[in-house]
């Protein structure tokens, strides 16, 4: 697709740019572009532009205002060692975001330009990727902007790419975290949007998520909705439990939590060193019993924002335990270690996961 580029005349000067970049808060500062294209149901996809970072001015009767149509993605831009700036398996993103539009009811993209949209803004951006621990966090989005009221699918969307660039996501370092167990609410049931990555999911987490907080936790994690007692994923990201035979659980992909990029590559790398890793339900039961007998050793989660963060201590009304004390374990590190290598291009991995940007 040809993409019309206009470059900001506001754009901030270098020393404005590295004030901006000098520790950023994740998701505070952000590039000086951004990338829009249009959809009708008469033209398709359209009006691809590269333009200054602004507002979007859209009517109150725009769809994605009352029936949330709408939907984003994650991935992150990495400066390698020779300057150069990889991202990490963009392809999947792109199937994964045509996925959410399937279920939402929107238009997919094809997966060529959801790529050259992302490449496009890291172009025109590139100064703005971070060296060292840093990345740019590249978020494509889009939303149902048909002006009406009614519950129908909408006519007219509007795609675009923004980004930010992000330092560590852990000062100091990644230190186990603790988790809140919710017995009364749900991200998602069977049937439902927990497979999509739409913002109500996001929304829905939310309380649950400040009840964490309240109760002096870091994150919420989800059981299932039908017996309450089945670990799903915790409020945005997904877990991985590592046994003392050095075998690993995952729940499983049924359409009610989210399908990991980071998830699908840690089980890839696993498996290629000869490790267990099943796909299958783990209760909420087995996990406490598991832990107190020293049969669990590790428990992580991961995430495109976090990479692997240790989970150390859960707890619940009815009480709470801890899993291999408060340092991230052998498994954990090791396993983001390489991950995390893979995507700054430091060491070889799997064919095709790094992507190069010709800058």
């Amino acid at each position: 697709m040809q993409f019309e580029i206009t470059a900001n005349p506001a754009a901030l000067d270098d020393k404005a740019r590295e004030e901006a970049m000098a520790n950023p808060v994740f998701g505070r500062v952000f590039t000086d572009h951004m990338v829009t294209i249009r959809w009708t149901a008469e033209k398709g996809w359209h009006e691809a532009r590269v333009r200054a970072r602004e507002p979007f001015q859209i009517d109150p009767a725009s769809a994605v205002l009352h029936y949330a149509q709408e939907i984003f993605e994650g991935l992150k831009a990495y400066r390698t060692n020779d300057g150069g700036v990889t991202m990490f398996r963009p392809e999947r993103n792109a199937r994964r975001f045509n996925q959410s539009a399937h279920r939402m009811a929107m238009p997919e993209l094809p997966e060529d330009i959801f790529i050259q949209a992302c490449e496009e803004l890291v172009k025109i951006d590139r100064n703005w990727v971070p060296g060292g621990d840093g990345s740019l966090y590249l978020r494509p989005f889009m939303i149902a902007n048909e002006v009406f009221l009614g519950v129908k699918p909408a006519a007219e969307f509007i795609f675009c790419v923004i980004a930010c660039p992000v330092g560590a996501y852990f000062k100091g370092g990644a230190k186990p975290v603790s988790v809140w167990v919710s017995e009364d609410y749900a991200r998602s049931g069977p049937g439902g949007t927990g497979a999509a990555k739409c913002g109500g999911n996001y929304a829905a987490s939310l309380l649950p998520q400040a009840e964490a907080i309240k109760q002096g936790c870091d994150q919420v994690v989800f059981l299932d909705t039908k017996e309450n007692r089945w670990v799903e994923e915790l409020g945005g990201m997904n877990l991985f439990f590592v046994f003392d035979d050095g075998s690993m659980i995952t729940p499983p992909l049924g359409g009610t939590i989210l399908p990991g990029i980071t998830r699908d590559s840690i089980i890839e790398l696993a498996r290629s060193h000869g490790r267990t890793v099943e796909e299958r339900p783990y209760s909420i039961e087995d996990w406490q019993a598991d832990a107190e007998s020293g049969k669990l050793r590790e428990v992580f989660a991961c995430g495109t924002a976090a990479v692997i963060v240790a989970v150390g201590e859960v707890r619940s009304t009815k009480g709470g335990f801890t899993i291999g004390g408060s340092q991230t374990g052998a498994v954990t590190a090791s396993l983001r270690d390489e991950l995390v290598a893979i995507q700054r291009n430091q060491q070889p991995g799997p064919k095709g996961w790094v992507h190069e940007i010709a800058l």
